[in-house]
């Protein structure tokens, strides 16, 4: 027990790292937070520095949620309900990071990484889903929100297991809570247009 406790404690740690913040600063001299939306995930990063910086970020905070979650699997071969908390935690390190006071991104990468270390079939119709909604709309917080919401039912459809079913309800309702002025500007229409 007190093994799985370091390794959810770890990965939370890990997750809390901000990936944003440290490549504006170090590669662009620039604190995100008064940056853009002034959030330190991929797509504020994306539109104030560029594409490379972005993608780099993008990258980074996936691997928050992936690499605990292998490691989790297979490093240390826990079970289920284990690799479901060390998941979730990777996750919630990166949205309430201790390093920030609590605040952190929406989430949306390290979920993907943590979904791709748990269910990534149900990753990959959710992508599927992203791209869709981005072309159509070309919002980015749209295309997370319907993508963070179609998750646990995927996750339902293909895994039929419990643990996985709840942890990703509850990254799912944290994305879409982290989008609530996303949700306000698509309601006004003033929201930002994704252009590559």
């Amino acid at each position: 027990m007190l093994k799985e406790i370091i390794i959810v404690v770890c990965s939370y740690l890990l997750g809390s790292v901000p990936t944003g913040l440290l490549l504006a600063k170090a590669v662009g001299g620039v604190d995100i937070r008064t940056a853009g939306s002034g959030n330190i995930g991929a797509t504020n990063v994306y539109r104030t520095l560029g594409r490379k910086i972005g993608i780099m970020t993008l990258l980074g905070d996936c691997l928050k949620g992936l690499v605990p979650v292998l490691a989790a699997k297979y490093l240390f071969d826990l079970p289920v309900i284990w690799i479901a908390c060390v998941g979730l935690a990777a996750f919630l390190g990166h949205v309430y990071t201790v390093f920030l006071g609590f605040k952190g991104g929406k989430g949306v990468a390290t979920a993907l990484g943590v979904f791709l270390g748990t269910s990534p079939l149900a990753v990959l119709a959710a992508l599927g889903i992203f791209a869709l909604v981005l072309l159509k709309w070309r919002y980015v917080s749209l295309a997370s929100i319907v993508a963070a919401a179609s998750i646990p039912l995927l996750v339902a459809l293909i895994y039929y297991n419990g643990l996985l079913i709840a942890m990703s309800i509850i990254i799912a309702a944290i994305v879409i809570y982290k989008h609530t002025e996303n949700i306000a500007r698509l309601k006004a229409g003033n929201e930002t247009k994704f252009r590559a």
